[in-house]
């Protein structure tokens, strides 16, 4: 299967709506490791690693958000894989 590694940054109302919770929860149901946390410009930052096809999933959930979240923009850069990750875990 494809690896991906992708570097995200999601812009809008995205603090204090449980968005880093959404996603982990996300993440751990498709398989993907990595990291989420908030940024102190109030978008939400993530490093996600695992099969292509389930962190596309997990992209194109995050350009949503959980319910009463806003996403205005999301920056989605791609890394090279690393199989750094054996978790996903919200990073304070």
């Amino acid at each position: 299967m494809d690896k991906r590694r992708v570097h995200i940054v999601i812009g809008g109302k995205v603090q204090g709506v449980f968005f880093r919770q959404a996603l982990k929860v996300m993440a751990k149901k498709n398989n993907v490791f990595g990291w989420v946390k908030n940024l102190e410009d109030k978008r939400v930052e993530a490093l996600l690693e695992g099969n292509t096809e389930n962190i596309n999933l997990i992209v194109k959930w995050a350009r949503i958000g959980p319910a009463h979240s806003r996403v205005d923009n999301i920056e989605i850069n791609d890394e090279e894989f690393k199989n750094e990750f054996s978790i996903f875990e919200v990073l304070y």
